[in-house]
């Protein structure tokens, strides 16, 4: 009888990349991860409890790409800003596993690494210890929900992200001028949401840290 190949936690990861890239998280389940690595479920389990465990891990793998040769420079608004910058960088590049990251989020190694030059950031800005972690929290919310967004529109496919186009000159362009007057005034200058992106987190991301600014004493 041949014995079935025990396949390591890294190597489990890596076939779960893979099958994320190829559909999505709805999808996905333990099942088919193990069809593919011609195993059953139960040698799956023996290194993550649950599906969500293993999303999260998996998700994990972005924030390690993001900070893989990352030296913080610059002041506190300038590290959290590149940081910022390299994790959008590295969710644009595997926007399947972007999606899963701004749905579970992670806890591990890339996620303290992230957490730890954040919080390390913020303690050189002259904001009182006391303050910090909820001025921490709330930066990660809004870089999660940014990059989050554009993952979904970076995992869909040219046909889709072109009928999304298309209806969105329809709802625009089209607009009753007597229903919606501002929206027919201003159709021409709308930009749909997948345009700038880049330019609008950046924006974004700095009115936010402006605002941390101003508050320290």
């Amino acid at each position: 009888m041949t014995r079935r190949r025990r396949w390591s936690t890294e190597e489990i990861l890596e076939a779960t990349a893979e099958l994320l890239t190829a559909g999505d998280a709805e999808s996905f389940s333990v099942r088919k991860l193990a069809a593919v690595l011609g195993t059953d479920s139960s040698s799956l389990y023996r290194h993550f409890r649950s599906k969500t465990e293993l999303l999260r891990a998996v998700a994990d793998r972005i924030l390690v790409a993001a900070m893989d040769g990352y030296h913080p420079e610059g002041d506190w608004k300038q590290r959290i800003t590149a940081l910022a910058l390299r994790v959008r960088e590295a969710a644009g590049q595997q926007p399947q596993l972007a999606a899963v990251w701004g749905r579970y989020a992670s806890g591990g190694a890339g996620s303290r690494l992230v957490m730890e030059e954040m919080l390390q950031a913020l303690r050189t800005s002259g904001l009182p210890d006391a303050e910090i972690p909820t001025h921490y929290q709330r930066i990660a919310v809004l870089v999660a929900a940014l990059i989050a967004a554009e993952a979904g529109v970076g995992a869909l496919t040219q046909e889709e992200y072109e009928q999304g186009m298309e209806l969105f000159r329809v709802a625009v362009l089209g607009a009753d001028p007597e229903r919606f007057p501002a929206l027919a005034h201003f159709a021409r200058d709308i930009r749909p949401l997948g345009v700038d992106r880049r330019a609008a987190f950046e924006e974004i991301l700095a009115a936010h840290l402006t605002a941390i600014e101003a508050a320290i004493p």
